[in-house]
């Protein structure tokens, strides 16, 4: 027998012993329908292996990579260290999960001593293919000797194929955790049967040997005048084991427990206080304990019996009961159950309920309440989920849920969406009053200024300071507005003022909003280049690419600008490797953008492409400047832009007069050092490179720059903007 996560009727050595010699295989995998025994299996196996198991039951909230990610690794943190850079990836993007998060959680597993066991239960309420993905991915990573073991009502798509190729996965399916004969007869006399062996076999037959099927046929069996005749009238389908459920199970039981079990269906998991809360009662913790002691439909999921589960086939039926017979009840119910997760901060359990409550906008206002915090966190994800629990016309019909899909159309750089949704809720308030029409005017200029500024920085920077203003002190915008209100500053010549402006932003969005801090920082540093501080403005751009890795943005197109003034810098310093690492990040998560607010669009470009003119691709270089140009139209009020793109177009055409195109990456990285006082073996000593090999690639500077000396090479890159700023012009007296 076992107490805990689950309750076995009869032992199943069978089972067991074939997952104890699974040992080599990474995945084991328990496919079948509900009602086999999965979950119980899996609770029975874990006493009797060395290993420590690490458990995580999931629910439809993990079907959002971020918190699937935090989810296991809060699992695996019960057995060992999971290292903090782990979490601060999850607070960036899903693709951050994926690609940075997992393999730093897989690291602190491979520096553990001992093998373990990830045991995830249910795994078919888990279906986006990202975070499929992750499950995956921790399959192929986990050190020798461990296993993931997986319970799901149908295979995963994680493409198991090659694992069943290399025979590294071990399967258990419905036909395998199907009662056998001896089984069945052993459950039976666990309930005080004896049947006739006919009857045994013909009880199994009907069943096909469903445990589900066969514990509710003990049960009715045991209160038989003649057990064996009933045995043979019995019938094992689905559908009739659900009516079994009901007539059989659910009607004998006394009227204060069958309502206590109706009500409290809608719960996924159980405890006294949620239980207490929800029927406006006390003593559901007592209940609970008592029904999980007698009856295998009700499991106690932890060893203090503090967590409870109903079985599936049970927690279906009393659902679907309590919507047809007490449809209001059911509402009210879950208006608890939103306020009791809501004032625990739990949302992701709070959300389905509040929507299911019938107040869409008391729903819509809890989803608002977060909506900031999981886009600026990588959770664009659940948010949309949250908006599928509603219809298009409900969303479009309420102005809150409008700004909510604004919101997550930001997160995924769709400007155009963002207009869309700031302009349909703002048309909302100019129809029907309402006593939070400012606040929602307020939000909506600053999602809209964020994302969609299409009239120009300036206004962008009122609405920005309006918000900021009228927010409460702890709402996470706040960070975005002090950015918007920077960038607009900066841009129309206001150095001083924007610097103030970024620097908070850069403050508030270290922990609430980490993408707000990356550019901050990234802005901050386009200010230190303007006042010819390069080594200013490496520390901001070094800060805001290592924020920009350590909290997984890679996958955000609104970070574009990071990547981007991280190569502009590298390049002025003259570290063209990466320089073009970084630039060739900024093109792609800029390619990414959709209609996004043109002073972004245009200030990236701009950055790309003063980075490419010193990387030898000026042909590159004049598509970003082009491109910025067309953009710059759309932000006629921006000077610092217009001036920006006149330098950019001037370096460009000082590169291509000079021969600037057809300079090597090493021919680059030497002429960097000429400038300074080091002699032709001094930087043959610092770049790992013997002398005649630096006196070749000096006489092909010259060449190429149509110069005749070290100091004539100098003069001719700054003027073609091949250096960056600092150094002695003039040579030492060591020439070729």
């Amino acid at each position: 027998m076992r107490r805990g996560r689950g309750q076995s009727i009869i032992p199943r050595e069978r089972l067991i012993s074939g997952l104890k010699q699974s040992g080599e295989s990474a995945i084991v995998l328990i496919s079948a329908p509900a009602g086999f025994g999965k979950s119980t299996v899996l609770a029975d196996w874990e006493p009797v292996d060395p290993r420590p198991f690490a458990w995580l039951t999931l629910a439809e909230r993990h079907d959002d990579p971020v918190l699937l990610t935090e989810s296991i690794a809060g699992a695996l943190a019960k057995l060992a260290p999971v290292g903090e850079d782990v979490y601060l990836a999850l607070n960036g993007s899903k693709e951050g999960a994926l690609n940075v998060a997992v393999p730093r959680l897989l690291e602190s597993l491979h520096r553990g001593d001992a093998p373990i066991v990830l045991a995830l239960d249910d795994v078919h309420e888990v279906s986006d293919p990202d975070s499929l993905s992750i499950i995956r991915t921790i399959a192929h990573g986990l050190p020798k000797g461990s296993q993931l073991a997986l319970a799901s009502r149908s295979e995963p798509a994680i493409r198991l194929g090659r694992f069943r190729a290399n025979r590294d996965l071990f399967e258990l399916e419905a036909g395998d955790l199907a009662m056998t004969r001896q089984e069945t007869d052993a459950m039976l006399r666990a309930f005080g049967l004896r049947l006739d062996p006919k009857s045994v076999d013909v009880l199994r037959e009907r069943t096909e040997g469903w445990p589900a099927a066969l514990y509710l046929a003990a049960l009715s069996l045991g209160e038989a005048a003649d057990p064996d005749a009933d045995a043979r009238r019995f019938a094992g389908d689905d559908r009739l084991v659900v009516d079994y459920l009901r007539d059989e199970f659910f009607d004998h039981l006394d009227p204060d427990t069958a309502s206590f079990l109706t009500r409290t269906s809608i719960l996924g998991e159980l405890s006294g206080d949620l239980c207490d809360a929800v029927l406006d009662s006390e003593g559901s913790a007592s209940t609970l304990r008592d029904l999980a002691r007698s009856n295998a439909l009700v499991k106690s999921l932890d060893s203090k019996d503090h967590s409870f589960k109903y079985h599936s086939l049970l927690r279906d039926m009393l659902v679907a009961e309590l919507h047809h017979h007490h449809p209001r009840e059911e509402l009210e119910l879950r208006g608890r159950a939103a306020n009791w997760y809501a004032a625990r901060g739990d949302y992701d359990s709070a959300v389905p309920h509040a929507a299911a409550s019938g107040n869409i906008e008391a729903a819509a206002s809890l989803i608002w309440s977060q909506a900031g915090i999981y886009t600026t966190t990588g959770r664009v994800t659940t948010v949309k989920r949250w908006l599928n629990l509603f219809n298009e016309a409900q969303i479009a019909n309420s102005p809150v849920l409008c700004l909510v899909r604004a919101t997550a159309e930001l997160g995924s750089g769709n400007g155009a969406e963002v207009a869309h949704w700031t302009a349909r809720a703002r048309a909302h308030l100019d129809a029907t009053p309402r006593d939070d029409a400012e606040a929602i005017r307020v939000a909506a200029g600053a999602i809209e200024a964020c994302g969609a500024a299409r009239d120009g920085v300036v206004s962008m920077g009122t609405r920005a300071v309006e918000a900021f203003t009228l927010m409460a002190a702890e709402d996470p915008w706040r960070s975005s507005c002090r950015l918007i209100e920077g960038v607009s500053l900066h841009l129309t010549g206001q150095p001083a003022l924007a610097r103030v402006a970024l620097e908070d932003a850069a403050r508030r969005g270290i922990v609430v909003a980490p993408g707000i801090n990356t550019l901050a920082l990234a802005q901050l540093a386009l200010l230190a280049l303007d006042e010819d501080d390069l080594i200013e403005a490496r520390r901001l751009s070094q800060e805001s690419i290592e924020r920009f890795r350590l909290n997984a943005l890679a996958g955000n197109p609104a970070q574009a600008l990071v990547p981007a003034v991280a190569g502009f810098v590298e390049a002025q310093r003259g570290d063209p490797a990466s320089a073009d690492r970084e630039t060739k990040r900024a093109v792609k998560l800029l390619s990414k953008l959709n209609d996004f607010s043109p002073w972004l669009r245009t200030e990236t470009r701009i950055v790309i492409a003063r980075a490419l003119v010193r990387l030898d691709d000026v042909p590159g270089a004049s598509r970003q400047i082009a491109d910025a140009g067309r953009e710059l139209r759309l932000t006629p009020d921006a000077p610092q832009l217009a001036q920006w793109l006149i330098t950019a177009e001037k370096e460009a055409d000082a590169a291509t007069m000079s021969g600037r195109s057809s300079l090597t990456k090493m021919e680059l990285r030497v002429l960097q050092f000429l400038p300074g006082h080091l002699s032709f073996p001094g930087i043959a000593e610092e770049l790992v490179l013997s002398l005649n090999t630096v006196k070749t690639h000096v006489r092909a500077i010259y060449m190429k720059l149509d110069v005749s000396s070290r100091a004539e090479a100098v003069t001719c890159a700054r003027g073609a903007g091949l250096l960056g700023e600092g150094g002695d012009p003039s040579p030492p007296s060591q020439e070729l």
